[in-house]
């Protein structure tokens, strides 16, 4: 920690602003790539061209989609909150360019005569810093919908924020494992444990110590949990036209609603940049690259940082062409019932793994054969076949039966629950006119002598 202070507490006050401007800038112009970038590979992945009109390959496409935007007319509905109805954009946007203030872009490099890192700054709890701006950019989304005061902009607002809560919840302890791993919660440092070659119960490999092989469940539920952070497909529930008109931006219009948009994209960035540096090694050249002397230090760390992140941001969009839209009830659950509750037992197991080899707990042959058993449990009860409500349905008469149920029961259809089985279509028709007939004969639409036939 002293060499960190030492390297991040010298720049001249000049330097660290031509780091924030540089940033910032790179910032924008990669929003306006990645629109081109996600258009272009939607469009191959769903067999049609994409943007390929204006400029070369479409790029000036996305470009004047953002002029447009800006010289757009930007009114505001009469019945909204002058004030925080300007405030919540600006907030979003605001924490989704904090973030990059402790991602490292390199390592040491000469910048202007001065040794300096590729980071605007770094802290000892950069990794919680970056998950508290977050947090802070869901009082934007909470903001937008109640200063619009109307009805569907508030409750897309409270459906994006426990969106945003219950995967902040998964996103964070995935991340626990990598502090418990790396020892630290600075974001140089670790990148710094995964560049440092492997080494496995005493092996000494070539192989650079990446955390998303060696803490692959939490890589996991991290990749997962992101698609909910950024409201992107397959859980863009928080703007999901079908259901919500727009979610909380349904009033935003012009420059405000802009600045949602770019918010979004840079998000993807951002959360893209955290998988990067905290799984796949940040700067660090990929093997077998990482064996040439030089790769992985000064300015090449430029390089390896931006095709990693931009190989995320690929699997963001193809995702997005993949996989469709999940029910709100889907998506809760596999946040709440499984994505918490994995990270909690694994983080568990984690902690009790370091503290064994730590302390030599697992060098006898027998404790090494009751692991062995426990992991063989565990996969066969991960592996085995569970009963479903189809298979309960298909099983013989002396099985276990499935409720009956009827549909119309209560005049209009409504689907069966898990372990029901639905009668007869025509049946279940027939019964529903027959409820309805004195109302239709109230009303003198039966014929007289008109019979209901099964």
């Amino acid at each position: 920690m002293i060499a960190q202070q030492v390297v991040f507490g010298t720049d001249p006050w000049w330097l660290v602003v031509i780091k924030v401007v540089v940033v910032f800038a790179m910032l924008l112009a990669w929003t306006i790539f990645n629109v081109w970038f996600e258009r272009r590979v939607l469009g191959k992945m769903q067999n049609r061209k994409g943007p390929i009109m204006n400029g070369p390959l479409g790029l000036g496409q996305a470009l004047g989609d953002g002029m447009k935007l800006l010289f757009k007319e930007d009114f505001r509905p009469a019945r909204t909150d002058r004030i925080v109805f300007s405030l919540a954009p600006v907030l979003i946007a605001v924490a989704a360019f904090a973030s990059w203030a402790v991602i490292p872009l390199g390592g040491e490099v000469r910048m202007f005569g001065h040794t300096t890192r590729l980071q605007i700054s770094d802290l000892p709890v950069s990794v919680l810093l970056i998950l508290a701006i977050a947090s802070v950019g869901v009082y934007g989304v909470v903001l937008a919908g109640w200063a619009s005061n109307g009805t569907y902009s508030l409750l897309g607002s409270m459906r994006a924020t426990a969106q945003l809560i219950s995967y902040e919840v998964a996103m964070g302890l995935a991340l626990v494992a990598v502090f418990m791993y790396a020892g630290s919660m600075s974001t140089s440092e670790i990148v710094e444990a995964q560049i440092a070659p492997l080494n496995f119960f005493g092996i000494h490999t070539v192989f650079p110590s990446h955390y998303w092989l060696l803490l692959a469940p939490s890589f996991a539920i991290y990749v997962v949990s992101i698609f909910g952070e950024t409201n992107r497909l397959p859980f863009d529930l928080a703007e999901c036209e079908s259901e919500l008109v727009s979610g909380h931006i349904t009033d935003y219009s012009g420059f405000r609603y802009a600045m949602f948009f770019l918010a979004e994209y840079i998000n993807v960035a951002t959360v893209s940049a955290i998988c990067t540096t905290l799984f796949l090694g940040g700067y660090g050249a990929p093997w077998p690259l990482s064996m040439i002397a030089g790769l992985n230090t000064g300015w090449w760390g430029l390089l390896w940082f931006f095709l990693k992140v931009q190989l995320v941001i690929f699997f963001f969009c193809w995702v997005r062409a993949a996989l469709p839209r999940f029910r709100y009830d889907q998506f809760m659950d596999l946040g709440w019932k499984w994505l918490i509750p994995i990270s909690l037992v694994w983080i568990m197991v984690l902690a009790v793994m370091r503290g064994g080899i730590a302390n030599g707990w697992f060098a006898s042959t027998a404790a090494r054969i009751i692991i062995g058993l426990l992991i063989v449990a565990l996969l066969a009860w991960v592996l085995w076949p569970r009963r479903t409500s189809a298979s309960i349905e298909a099983e013989p008469a002396g099985g276990l039966a499935a409720e009956d149920f009827d549909a119309f029961a209560g005049g209009y259809p409504v689907p069966p629950m898990p372990g029901q089985r639905p009668l007869a279509l025509a049946g279940a028709l027939t019964r529903a006119g027959s409820m309805t007939q004195p109302a239709r004969a109230a009303r003198g639409e039966d014929e007289p002598g008109e019979e209901v036939h099964d």
